[in-house]
């Protein structure tokens, strides 16, 4: 029999291992993000209507900054909404 101390599974615990991540820039090879392109754009931005960090979408520092531009212009002729009760 098992020890008093032993914690026995029936299933082993599931341990999650984390994706490394990625800048979808520069495996695809974009290098100018349009900021018409609003569909696009939305993958970038929560719920509420703000920028999602680089630590959450894996964009380089270099895109990161063009991505924020685009959502900034895209904003300004109308194309996306500065607020948002339900973006998505």
């Amino acid at each position: 029999m098992a020890a008093k101390n032993e914690v026995r599974y029936l299933n082993p615990p599931t341990v999650e291992t984390k994706k490394k991540k990625y800048c979808r820039f520069k495996k695809s090879g974009i290098k100018y993000i349009d900021y018409k392109d609003a569909n696009f754009l939305l993958k970038f931005v929560n719920e509420q209507g703000k920028l999602l960090p680089r630590r959450l979408t894996g964009t380089s520092l270099k895109y990161q900054r063009k991505v924020s531009q685009a959502v900034k212009r895209a904003r300004h002729i109308a194309l996306m909404p500065y607020l948002a009760d339900g973006l998505k």
